[in-house]
This record gives structure tokens, sequence and C-alpha cells, in this order.
């Protein structure tokens, strides 16, 4: 197939672009490469791929509506995997308006690309920060998500309202995934264990919220590529026992819509994630405990039940072997 993959500079991206290369599907990847990390990194990441002749790369912003609309125009894509977003949670707070539009006017861009030119299959990334103010663990799609408690969760539940209003005017097909704290080789320097690994090894200490008592479903990057490039095969339906008087939030019985969590089903405390990063290292961390941080949530736990039964896979990579394959990528990058 012909792919259009934004945000292929990016952590999960360029992981899904290389995935699709070697099965022999043909990307079109766009990505801004924008400064709001070492954008160095980021050319590392592309430079993996970048000269595959199934590959095709577009430098430009989301938010730019003539760039994203050449795209579609002469590529014509037949399947869309939207990945790109401004990252960072905490960024979101100081930056709000470059948030919105990076996930929000950016994402109608998308959408609009998809209905003008016919894609068979929009897939996009949500994230597990929807469920918010949820407590009822664990964490179903079928579940309300209506209480974020941070704007880079809002702006992401707002894609999954924008694509199902696209996906029933338009009869565009939609799949979005809410992905469980990812982490593994190539990932990003604003992200916990990037940071973790680099104070440990500095000798420096780590600031470790809510005394490392929360437990999250830390999810390996080859499970959740598996995931992406899984639903992206099943094209979704309208759900035919879709009931209107009690709407399933995780379907639709008047568009071709899908909502699946990709995540760990075994979620680990944060001193835990810690400790297998200290063994790996050969190190002690230094550890600054401080209270939870406003917007964060104590606890994550995904159900991927309905990914299980029809996507037909199930995160299975645990802690001890995705953070000791992390430590070996940064090692060798960065030399360490």
């Amino acid at each position: 197939m012909k792919v259009l993959v934004t945000g292929t500079a990016g952590f999960i991206g360029s992981h899904v672009a290389k995935v699709l290369l070697a099965r022999g599907d043909t990307v079109i990847g766009f990505d801004s490469l924008n400064d709001y990390y070492d954008v160095t990194l980021k050319q590392a990441r592309l430079a993996r791929f970048i000269d595959h002749p199934n590959y095709i790369h577009v430098q430009a912003d989301l938010a730019d509506r003539a760039a994203v609309e050449q795209v579609f125009a002469h590529h014509k894509p037949e399947r869309v995997i939207n990945l790109a977003a401004q990252a960072g949670v905490r960024y979101a707070a100081e930056n709000p308006h470059v948030y919105v539009a990076s996930n929000v006017t950016g994402f109608l861009h998308i959408l609009e690309g998809c209905r003008h030119h016919g894609v068979q299959h929009l897939v996009y990334a949500s994230t597990s920060s929807v469920y918010g103010a949820n407590t009822a663990m664990p964490f179903s799609e079928h579940a309300s998500a209506e209480h974020p408690l941070t704007l880079y969760a809002a702006t992401k539940k707002a894609n999954e309202q924008m694509a199902h209003s696209y996906a029933h005017l338009y009869a565009i097909p939609t799949t979005g995934l809410r992905f469980f704290t990812v982490y593994g080789p190539w990932g990003r320097p604003d992200m916990a264990l990037f940071l973790f690994t680099r104070a440990i090894l500095d000798g420096k200490p780590i600031r470790v919220f809510n005394h490392g008592k929360h437990k999250r479903s830390f999810t390996y990057v080859d499970d959740i590529v598996e995931g992406v490039v899984r639903a992206l095969d099943r094209v979704p339906g309208k759900d035919p026992e879709w009931n209107s008087a009690s709407p399933d939030p995780a379907t639709s019985g008047v568009a071709p819509y899908r909502l699946y969590n990709i995540g760990n089903e075994q979620p680990v405390e944060l001193l835990r994630y810690i400790e297998v990063l200290e063994q790996c290292l050969g190190r002690k961390a230094q550890m600054e405990l401080l209270p939870l941080q406003a917007g964060d949530v104590p606890d994550t736990e995904a159900d991927v039940s309905d990914l299980i039964a029809n996507v037909g896979y199930r995160p299975q990579v645990q802690v001890e072997e995705g953070v000791a394959k992390f430590v070996d990528w940064y090692r060798g990058y960065y030399d360490a």
C-alpha cells in the first residue's frame, strides 16, 4: 500500500515507517523536524530509512494547510497513520496555542485530506491520558472518558470526536489508538526513562513524583508499532449492535469508527521501573521524592481485550526486557 505516515522523525513514527517499508509498503513521511527537542536525534531516526527506495520524505508542518493539501493531492496515499503531534504534556500548559495548532488544527487538515482524496482508512494516535479523572481500572474504551486533566489529553479527546464526525459525514473509516506510556530505543529526551538514564549516568539526582508509588502500563515501542500496523490492516465498519439509547464510546452505529487501547496489561510501579533501570545501568539512582504533579493520574492500567479479539495482538514485552534494550541503545547512541 501507499501509506502517509506523519511524524516519521518522531519516536513512534520512525519505528512504524521502518516496519511498513520492511513489509513492502510505500511510505510518504511527513515531519516538521521542529526544535522542541534535539533535532539531530530526529535526523538520526530518519537516517535509518530515508534512502529506502520506497520512502518519500516531506518536511512540513501539519498546521500548514497548503502543505498538507499538496501531499494528499500529489502523492494520493491509500491509507494514513497520523502520529505527528506537539509532544510534551508539560509543554502544553506553557504553550497552549502551539499545542492546539498542531494537535487540533493539524488533525483537521489530515481529516480534510482524507475526505477529498478517497483515503481508505485513517489510523491516528490518541492517548491513555484521555481517561483523566477516571479511577475504575483497567481503563476500557467502552467507559466514558469525558474528564481529561491536561490540555494534551483534551486535544487528543478532540481528535477522537473529530474523527467520528468525519467518519459519519464522509464515510471515512477511522481508528483511534490510545497509547499507554510508550518507551524504548530512539525515545524522546523529555520522557522519564531518558531523563532518568542520563541523570543516573551523570551522577545527578532524578525527580520522582508521587514518591514513586504510582503505577503505569509501561508499553515497549515494538508492541505499540505492532498494534498500529495491525490496526491499519483492519478497516472498521459500523457496529450493527450499537445502541443509540446507550451509546458505546468505542464503536459507532452511524460511522465506520473504532477506538482501541494499546498498552501492557501488567502495570508496574514507578519505583520498580527505576529499580530495573538501576540494574541495567549498574548504578543506583539518587532520588528526589516529590508529590504527585498537577494533571497526573495516580495509576493507569490498560484493558486490551478488544485489541486481542479484533486485531489479534496483545502487548507482551515486560519492563525487564524493554528497559534493557533501551539502555543498550542509549549506551551505543551516546557512547555512554
